[in-house]
């Protein structure tokens, strides 16, 4: 891995306003450029908001798949730019109310490289339980020019093996967009221990704001060494 700027956009989402979500992003991108950033990292569901407040159906009808409107104009910004983009969104699956917590990776040339599917859906989103999503199975790595990159989303801190597979396929660096409501000690305990566990970069990135039911994030995005001390962290 060579030595690269990461820039985590802790930004808040307008709940279910997909398209100005999207033009946010889109006008988030060139920022980050401006402290030199070749990876930017948005929190998780930046599309919608964590909790959408309405059916899986109503969800699936206000989201899209990849390559559609919770991508593209994205897509258009990464190539435009020359960056890398992680850009989390809850995805259409084949039928109507299938949805998945995701994250795209979007290439330099505004290419999706690939995506992760949040495997650990928190409890309250798991359609196992009485949520909407349904779970993911696949602990991609993707290859850069950079180095290695691994995704987890949020909950999915909470479990070490999880990272500690993706760590062993070779990440050098694991991006987790969050929307944590729970404490800063619980968002910083699991950030240190993936860090210092797999001697590995985590760069979490938190939302902050409100989502449909009012339920507020507390930010404080970091990025921590494989040692586990932080490079930086926002408020």
């Amino acid at each position: 891995m060579r030595e690269f700027v990461l820039a985590g956009c802790q930004i808040a989402s307008e709940p279910m306003e997909v398209q100005v979500n999207v033009e946010k992003g889109v006008e988030w991108i060139p920022k980050a450029l401006e402290v030199g950033a070749e990876l930017i990292v948005f929190p998780e569901t930046v599309t919608t908001g964590f909790n959408p407040g309405c059916s899986k159906e109503e969800l699936w009808d206000k989201v899209d798949v990849a390559g559609g409107a919770i991508t593209e104009p994205i897509q258009k910004a990464a190539a435009k730019h020359g960056v890398y983009v992680i850009w989390p969104s809850y995805e259409r699956g084949e039928k109507r109310g299938d949805i998945y917590n995701t994250a795209f990776l979007i290439g330099r040339n505004g290419e999706i490289i690939g995506r992760y599917r949040k495997t650990h859906p928190w409890p309250g989103e798991n359609i196992n339980g009485i949520g909407w999503v349904i779970p993911g199975s696949e602990t991609p790595v993707f290859d850069t020019d950079m180095g290695k990159i691994g995704i987890i989303i949020c909950y999915d801190g909470d479990f070490p093996d999880l990272s500690t597979t993706i760590a062993l396929k070779g990440a050098e660096v694991i991006c987790r967009p969050s929307a944590l409501l729970r404490t800063y000690d619980h968002w910083w305990a699991t950030n240190f221990a993936r860090a210092y566990d797999n001697h590995v970069y985590i760069a979490a990135v938190n939302a902050v704001g409100s989502d449909a039911i009012k339920t507020y994030y507390f930010g404080h995005s970091m990025i921590l060494q494989p040692n586990g001390w932080k490079i930086a962290q926002g408020r």
